[in-house]
């Protein structure tokens, strides 16, 4: 595929209009399957090996980082990860576009965290048809059990959201929110430092 061809693709994905698997193949070469292979069968207690894996894996690893085997991911050259995370055991990154997780983010078993949709008619999903936007998780927000958090999301500093919720829409800072579809149902306050949830 010309260089051209290959610039109008990223242009559209970048403006979240449909392209298909053929159009992206390109792309192919960013995934990291045999390092997340790898990672996923590393011994928990070889951290070195564990760290190095990492920084092969994703855009960029902070410090401090604790990621439960197994995780999977469609590229993982895609994620970005701050300071001080914790990812629990089958963290799933859908990254066919940038993942942006800030520092202290906790992230409990089970999540899915996908840039990647399809369009509704099944027309436009022939060859793997798709649409792609990036998702943003700012620092010290923590996002419970089986939570699906969809395309285009940003969660806000501090936020938390319940375990089992589907996250289709933007979560402003210093919320606790819930649900399917995930809504906020109060804020954060001081009062919540003499609480345990």
């Amino acid at each position: 595929m010309a260089e051209t061809d290959q610039n109008e693709i990223r242009a559209r994905i970048a403006k979240g209009l449909v392209y298909t698997e053929t159009e992206a193949a390109f792309l192919a070469p960013a995934r990291r399957e045999d390092e997340i292979f790898a990672y996923n069968h590393t011994p928990p207690g070889d951290t070195g090996r564990r760290r190095s894996l990492l920084t092969e894996i994703f855009a960029s690893v902070g410090e401090r980082t604790v990621l439960q085997a197994p995780f999977h991911a469609a590229f993982g050259s895609n994620v970005h990860i701050g300071d001080d995370f914790f990812g629990n055991v089958n963290l799933t990154f859908v990254d066919d576009v940038e993942i942006r997780i800030g520092n202290d983010v906790m992230i409990a078993p089970s999540v899915t965290l996908t840039t990647t949709g399809h369009p509704v008619h099944p027309a436009r999903r022939a060859d793997f048809g798709r649409f792609s936007e990036p998702i943003v998780i700012e620092d010290k927000v923590w996002i419970g059990s089986n939570v699906v958090v969809l395309p285009g999301v940003r969660i806000g500093y501090g936020s938390v959201i319940g375990a089992g919720s589907v996250v289709s829409r933007d979560i402003p800072p210093m919320s606790v929110a819930v649900g399917t579809p995930c809504r906020v149902v109060r804020p954060i306050t001081d009062a919540d430092l003499a609480s345990r949830a």
